[in-house]
This record gives structure tokens, sequence and C-alpha cells, in this order.
């Protein structure tokens, strides 16, 4: 393949991408969470930003065949067992990136055989990833007790920063 080929494959690509991931923050650190549209609800009735002020929200975008969001599973867990009581609100955004993943009963039984509690939105339509800007999985955003985006990490690692971040808005008054 030559480099012109090459060259014009990549940018088509981008176009195609871009109108479907926008990679324009809509949301951003010190700025108003972006409500969370789902078609769907599991382990919950529907929740809205609203409703979660005067608690502390992590809003986690993820799929269930995502190696690396398989990788961050237990961390997101352990929080909602942990500070769930506390104030901690977690928030799954199922958002597939297979056809497999989309089928909501094969999202079922990944979240009966892995004992996921927490509540989980279905974002099949990109509705929601959109609306935060998402560009990877897994992404979660931390929101404070007034509404507000406070951190943002994409992929694995930065657990104990998290945490860390966790307490510190449960913390705040």
């Amino acid at each position: 393949m030559s480099a012109n080929v090459f060259q014009r494959m990549v940018v088509i690509a981008a176009v195609f991408m871009s109108a479907i991931i926008p990679l324009s923050a809509a949301a951003d650190v010190g700025m108003p969470a972006p409500e969370i549209a789902a078609s769907r609800w599991l382990n919950s009735t529907p929740k809205s930003i609203a409703e979660l002020k005067g608690r502390v929200a992590l809003i986690h975008f993820w799929t269930f065949g995502c190696y690396n969001c398989r990788n961050v599973e237990p961390h997101v867990k352990e929080w909602h067992r942990q500070y769930a009581e506390r104030g901690l609100t977690v928030i799954g955004v199922h958002t597939p990136e297979t056809a497999y993943e989309r089928d909501v009963a094969n999202v079922e039984r990944y979240l009966h055989d892995h004992d996921i509690q927490y509540p989980i939105a279905i974002d099949g339509d990109f509705t929601t990833w959109k609306r935060y800007a998402t560009t990877a999985w897994p992404t979660w955003y931390l929101i404070d007790k007034r509404g507000i985006l406070r951190h943002v990490h994409v992929g694995e690692g930065a657990y104990a920063e998290t945490e860390h971040e966790i307490q510190s808005l449960l913390s705040e008054d």
C-alpha cells in the first residue's frame, strides 16, 4: 500500500470516528456533570444528576467484553462496597463496543455472574458517552455533592489517586 493511500485511509477513518465520538470536551472538570441518558437501567430505577446532589458520584463508562474494563472492575466494586454507605453512588454506564455487548440479556448475565450490584445505565446509542465526551473504555468521572465534575481518569490505574479523590469529596460539606 502506498503512503498516499494510507494517508487517505487515515483521514477517512478520522472523519468517520469524529462523527461517532466527538473529540470536543462536553464534560470538563469544574463544569456541571452532564445528564445520564439511558435506554434502560439495570439494578436500579433511573438516576438523574439532580437526584444525586448531596452524594458523590462515580460515573464509570465500561463494556463487559473490554479486557481493560475487566481489570478495573474489582476496584470499582470495592469502592461501591466500601463507600456507598458513606455517600458514594457508583453508576456504571455500559456502552457496548460490539454487537454481542449490545444484547442487554448478555449484560444482565454478566452482572449476575460477576456480582455487580450498583446501578447500570444502558447506553447503546452512545448518548451519555457523547455528553461526557468519553473517548475510551474504561473511563470514570467523579462528581461532587453539588453535581460538579471534579476528576476524570481514562484507562486502567490511578486507583490510589481515585480512592483519595473519593475520600476527599466525601469529606466536603
